[in-house]
C-alpha cells in the first residue's frame, strides 16, 4: 500500500446516481465523501454518447438536487414547442464537470479519484499509475454502480457478425463517410428509435432502412411527463384511475393510449416491453413512417445478405450497414435494501426518476442514524421491463412515496428539489387547476393502488 483514503464515505461511480449522492449528502451534513470512478471524469456513461443523443426526459429532472441542469426553460420554437427544454450530452458532462470543480471540491470535503477501480478489499487502483490506496475503516461504501447500463459503445453488439459485414454501434452514425445501400437498426428502445430519427432527419428514405424489433415498446407521450405539478399529478390520477378499472395489463395500457399518456408506435400490434422512455408526438410520427419491421426475435448472426433471427431470417441488401442499438441500458438486478451491511447500494426510490431516488438516499443518510428506519422511509423500486413490472414499479414506487412523504422534513425538502417530479408548491400557491387535480388524485388513489396490485 502507498497510502491512504481518509473519508466518511467512499462513492464508487461518479455518474448520475453517485452524483446526485454526493450532492446531498454533503449538502446537509459535514461528511467527507471520497468519490472514485473508472472513468476520466464524472458523469458516467454521458461520457461515452452517440453524439446526438439527449435526455429523453426534461432537463429539470435530471441531475443533483441543489442545481438545476439547465434554465427551467419552456422551448419557443420547434417540434416541441411548449414542452420543457432536453439537454444534450455535452451540456451534461459541463454541467456534472461544474458540479464537481465549483461545488464538491470547492467545499473542501469531496477528493475525486478519477481513472480508479474500486477493490473488494477496501483498495482503489488507479487504471493509469497501478497505484494501491488503502480505504480507512471507519469509511461507509456506497455503490453507485448497481444499475449501471451497458451502452453500444462499450459492449460488442449481441450476435455473430459474418465475414463481410459492417456493424458498428449507433454512435459512429455520425462518423460514416459514404451512404450504404441500406441501414439496419437493431434494438427496439429509445437508443434505436434516437438513430431511426437522426437518419430521417438527415435525409434518409424510410424505405432504405430495416429496423428490427425484437419486442414493441409501449412508451411515454413526453407531453404527459413535464416539471408542471397540474401536469405530472394528472398524469398521476389518470394512471390511477385506470388502473382500478382495467380488468388486464393489456387493458391497463390501452386506456392510457386513450388517455394520451401512452403511446406504441404500431397500433396493430400489442406491445409487451414496457420501459416506457418518454417520446414527442413528431417523433412518433417520423417513426411510423418506416414499414420495413421485423419482428422475428433477437439477431443471432448477420451475414451479407442476411439476418438470422429467433423466428427466421430476412434478407438485406448486401452492403447494408447494421446499427448496434441493443445494449442493456436498464438493469433488472434484485431488489436490495439500499442500506446493508457492507454498502449503501443506490436504486431508485420512488416510480423510476434515479437522480432523485439518489438525492433522497443522500438526504436521508444525512438527517438519520437507524439503517432500519433508513430502509423503512426509502425502500427500492425496480425499473420495468414488462407491462406488468411497470405496474409492481408505480407500485412500490407510491408506496415509498407515501413513506419517506410522511416525514416533515423529508417532504419540506422534496419539495423545493426540481428533480422530484411530484413536487409541490405551498398551498397557498396552488392554482385551482392544481387544487381540482390533487382532489381527484387523492379519491382515485386508494382503488389504483388496489388495481396496480391485483395486474401486477
Amino acid at each position: 500500500m502507498t497510502g491512504v483514503v481518509r473519508a466518511d464515505y467512499l462513492v464508487v461511480g461518479a455518474g448520475a446516481a453517485g452524483m446526485a449522492f454526493t450532492d446531498a449528502l454533503i449538502d446537509h451534513s459535514a461528511a467527507r465523501v471520497a468519490l472514485v470512478d473508472r472513468r476520466h471524469g464524472v458523469g458516467g456513461h454521458w461520457l461515452d454518447p452517440y453524439p446526438f443523443v439527449r435526455l429523453h426526459q426534461a432537463s429539470a429532472f435530471y441531475g443533483v438536487a441543489s442545481t438545476l441542469l439547465g434554465r427551467g426553460r419552456l422551448q419557443h420554437r420547434g417540434p416541441e414547442t411548449g414542452l420543457h427544454e432536453r439537454a444534450d450530452s455535452a451540456e451534461i458532462c459541463s454541467y456534472y464537470s461544474h458540479i464537481l470543480t465549483d461545488r464538491m471540491i470547492e467545499s473542501d470535503r469531496v477528493e475525486f479519484f478519477p481513472n480508479c477501480e474500486y477493490l473488494p478489499e477496501r483498495e482503489i487502483v488507479s487504471r493509469v499509475s497501478g497505484q494501491h490506496l488503502e480505504i480507512s475503516p471507519e469509511c461507509r461504501i456506497v455503490d453507485a454502480r448497481y444499475l449501471s447500463p451497458d451502452i453500444p459503445a462499450k459492449v460488442p453488439a449481441p450476435f455473430d457478425v459474418g465475414a463481410g459485414t459492417t456493424v458498428i454501434p449507433v454512435g459512429e452514425l455520425a462518423l460514416i463517410d459514404e451512404a450504404p445501400g441500406q441501414y439496419v437498426i437493431v434494438g427496439s428502445g429509445k437508443t434505436a428509435s434516437d438513430a431511426c430519427i437522426w437518419l430521417l432527419n438527415h435525409g434518409v428514405d424510410a424505405g432504405n432502412i430495416l429496423w428490427v424489433r425484437p419486442r414493441e415498446p409501449w412508451m411515454l407521450n413526453r407531453a404527459a411527463l413535464q416539471p408542471n405539478p397540474t401536469v405530472f399529478f394528472g398524469m398521476v390520477a389518470d394512471i390511477m384511475e385506470e388502473a382500478g378499472s382495467a380488468a388486464t395489463l393489456d387493458e391497463l395500457f390501452l386506456r392510457l393510449e386513450d388517455a394520451n399518456i401512452m403511446i406504441r408506435i404500431d397500433r396493430s400490434v400489442t406491445p409487451t416491453m414496457a420501459k416506457t422512455p418518454t417520446l414527442a408526438m413528431w417523433e412518433l410520427e417520423l417513426l411510423r413512417t418506416i414499414e420495413h419491421v421485423v419482428r422475428l426475435g433477437h439477431v443471432r448472426r448477420v451475414e451479407p445478405g442476411r439476418i438470422i433471427l429467433d423466428g427466421g431470417s430476412v434478407t438485406t441488401a448486401q452492403n447494408a450497414l447494421v446499427v448496434h442499438c441493443a445494449a442493456s441500458g436498464l438493469k433488472y438486478r434484485p431488489l436490495i435494501p439500499l442500506w446493508g451491511r457492507s454498502a449503501i447500494t443506490l436504486q431508485p426510490i420512488r416510480a423510476g426518476f434515479p437522480c432523485f431516488g439518489a438525492a433522497l438516499a443522500g438526504y436521508v443518510e444525512a438527517t438519520r442514524d437507524d439503517d432500519t428506519e433508513k430502509n423503512r422511509l426509502c425502500p427500492a423500486s425496480p425499473y420495468p421491463n414488462s407491462l406488468a413490472e411497470w405496474a409492481a414499479m408505480n407500485l412500490l414506487g407510491t408506496r415509498a412515496s407515501m413513506s419517506f412523504g410522511s416525514e416533515p422534513d423529508i417532504k419540506a425538502w422534496a419539495d423545493n428539489v426540481a428533480i422530484n417530479p411530484a413536487a409541490l408548491p405551498p398551498a397557498q400557491e396552488r392554482t385551482p387547476e392544481l387544487q381540482d387535480v390533487l382532489a381527484r388524485l387523492k379519491v382515485q388513489m386508494p382503488r389504483g393502488l388496489e388495481g396496480l396490485a391485483r395486474l401486477s
